[in-house]
């Protein structure tokens, strides 16, 4: 009986070289989106982002042409885009202009030149790219998870279980803070990487025993716990609020008790304390 043959894996397409004046991130959402009309297509997407020369180009004009790739741009400088179309058609690669006619009909309907600067929208739009960049990094390092990045955050609370490390982290993360939050475990130690955190950066959360215990039978009954375990128990609540102050001491971190606090006022109280403890010698990253 023969062998069956091994069926050979279709090539890879070829790539797909967004190329932009600024970030490249207009080009890449719309090329995203329109591969994801082809549901079985894996196909690379280079970004080439700060195009602002034209041996720039023609870097990657050539890079397309040695892999049989297409081009397509988002330049919003007219002289720019001449030169890539140029360099293109001499290279033979196919290069697909998003910008150019779109420039060309509202600069002839709003009767004015276009400024043809790159990164003018994220410049007009930092804040807002700031907040979505901060609300990122705070879900991606909410509750202990990626420590081998605490040292990117601008402001790292620590805390029990069911303190509101979560909420507080996310409210300040709305307001542009990159945030990690890192839960104190009884009997665990915490992540060595926090000893790398510059210490006025770090902020210890308490709670006073009789709401924590609240939160905490909430959350038991929500996950069918009902006899009461050390996490529910009183005297446990507060050797951990305990454990808390004691290593916030060692550590010269400061303490916030959130205690009835509306989450904007904590965030206000959060901000206050480490602006003042920075204040000496820097102010915030951005």
């Amino acid at each position: 009986m023969a062998a069956k043959k091994k069926k050979k894996k279709p090539p890879s397409p070829p790539s797909i070289f967004i190329v932009s004046g600024g970030e490249g991130t207009s080009g890449e959402q719309i090329i995203r989106t329109a591969l994801a009309q082809f549901e079985e297509a894996e196909v690379k997407v280079v970004i080439l982002p700060h195009m602002r020369r034209e041996e720039q180009i023609q870097k990657a004009v050539d890079r397309a042409a040695a892999s049989g790739g297409t081009i397509i741009h988002t330049l919003v400088d007219a002289g720019m885009r001449r030169a890539l179309t140029r360099q293109a058609r001499a290279s033979n690669v196919i290069a697909i202009d998003l910008m150019g006619r779109v420039l060309t009909r509202l600069s002839s309907a709003l009767k004015q030149r276009p400024a043809g600067r790159p990164g003018l929208f994220r410049q007009l739009h930092e804040e807002y790219f700031e907040r979505v960049q901060a609300i990122e990094f705070t879900v991606a390092h909410d509750d202990g998870r990626n420590v081998h990045e605490l040292d990117l955050a601008e402001i790292v609370l620590i805390g029990v279980s069911r303190v509101g490390k979560t909420p507080l982290s996310m409210y300040l993360a709305m307001l542009g803070w990159q945030v990690a939050n890192i839960p104190l475990i009884p009997d665990l130690p915490p992540p060595e990487q926090l000893a790398a955190v510059d210490p006025r950066r770090v902020i210890g959360l308490t709670i006073s025993p009789d709401q924590l215990i609240i939160h905490r039978q909430v959350r038991s009954r929500r996950m069918q716990v009902r006899e009461e375990t050390d996490y529910t128990r009183a005297d446990s609540l507060h050797a951990e609020q305990q454990m808390v102050r004691t290593f916030c001491r060692k550590r010269n971190f400061p303490t916030l008790d959130v205690t009835d606090k509306p989450i904007e006022e904590s965030a206000d109280e959060v901000i206050t304390l480490i602006t003042r403890r920075l204040e000496k010698n820097s102010h915030r990253p951005h």
